[in-house]
C-alpha cells in the first residue's frame, strides 16, 4: 500500500500556487503533484483506491470535481470530501490518497 498526505497545488519546488487562488488551477497542480509522487511509489491513478478531498469552500465541489475527475475516467477510487476551515498556506484544496503498489 502507499499512502500519499495531502497534496496541495503548488508549483514543485516554490511556495507559489499554479494558478493564483484559481481553484481549477490548484486541483491541476494537485493531481500532477499526486501523480508524480503515486509514480515515484511504484504505482499510478488507475490503483488509486481512497481518496480524501479538502476543500476551503464547498462551493468550489463542482469544479474540483471535474478536473478531478479527469484523472478517474473508468472506476474511480471512493471518496470523502469536505469544507474546512482553513488548509495549508491557504490552498483552496487539498486531496489524500491511498494506493495499491
Amino acid at each position: 500500500m502507499l499512502f500519499l498526505s495531502g497534496q496541495i497545488g503548488l508549483i514543485p519546488g516554490t511556495k507559489d500556487f499554479a494558478g493564483g487562488d484559481d481553484v481549477e488551477a490548484q486541483t491541476q497542480q494537485v493531481m500532477q503533484n499526486m501523480g508524480a509522487t503515486l509514480t515515484a511509489g511504484g504505482s499510478s491513478f488507475d490503483k488509486v483506491i481512497k481518496t480524501t478531498v479538502l476543500l476551503a469552500d464547498m462551493e468550489d465541489f463542482q469544479k474540483v470535481n471535474a478536473v478531478y475527475g479527469k484523472f478517474f475516467p473508468e472506476n474511480p477510487p471512493a471518496r470523502a470530501c469536505f469544507a474546512v476551515k482553513t488548509l495549508p498556506l491557504n490552498a483552496r484544496v487539498e486531496i489524500e490518497a491511498v494506493a495499491v503498489v
